[in-house]
């Protein structure tokens, strides 16, 4: 099946997609940006997960390929957002959001990426990473 994302033609294998949720840390990514239906930097994702930007990189690549996430340029920051065509991701991010949080994780980096959204300036992010483990938890 093909569809646009970010101006491009992908084909979307229904066995990427599966593969790239089949990873923790992009399940994170994926239920944070379901959760909230917000977009989101990199660095607002290494304070929210608490992880480093070399592997948040190397994942949000993987969404994207796997057509879940696209990516837009703004200035210096690049804003990662959910993909919704064609229909049946929506039922995928539904299942997503549905999955327990039974070691409480999901919570948590929710409750980061809140905090970490304050810090925003007219609705776009501009301190770049605070990490130093979201200062101490935004603290």
């Amino acid at each position: 099946m093909l569809y646009s994302a970010s101006m491009q033609i992908i084909t979307v294998q229904a066995e990427a997609i599966f593969q790239a949720l089949a990873d923790e840390t992009r399940l994170r990514i994926i239920r944070l940006m379901v959760v909230t239906g917000d977009e989101s930097c990199l660095c607002e994702l290494v304070d929210s997960l608490l992880e480093p930007s070399y592997k948040l990189s190397r994942h949000l690549k993987i969404l994207r390929q796997a057509g879940l996430l696209s990516s837009q340029k703004e200035g210096r920051w690049v804003y990662h957002r959910l993909v919704t065509k064609p229909a049946y991701l929506e039922q995928l991010y539904s299942t997503v959001q549905a999955l327990p949080d039974s070691n409480g994780i999901y919570g948590k980096d929710l409750k980061r990426f809140r905090k970490r959204l304050c810090l925003r300036v007219d609705g776009r992010c501009q301190t770049g990473i605070q990490s130093e483990e979201f200062r101490i938890e935004a603290g």
